[in-house]
């Protein structure tokens, strides 16, 4: 059976990946066909 610590952590895991999901959303939105260049731009600086 799993701790409450691992179940703690694997909610987290999913909200952080639904607030990624959104905050993808709103770059995309924002910078279209461009939003992928930034952002790998802004993960290697």
């Amino acid at each position: 059976m799993e701790s409450k610590n691992t179940i703690d952590l694997a909610r987290r895991i999913i909200e952080l990946d639904i607030l990624r999901d959104q905050l993808w959303e709103k770059l995309t939105a924002e910078a279209g066909y461009q939003a992928y260049e930034i952002l790998r731009n802004e993960q290697n600086s």
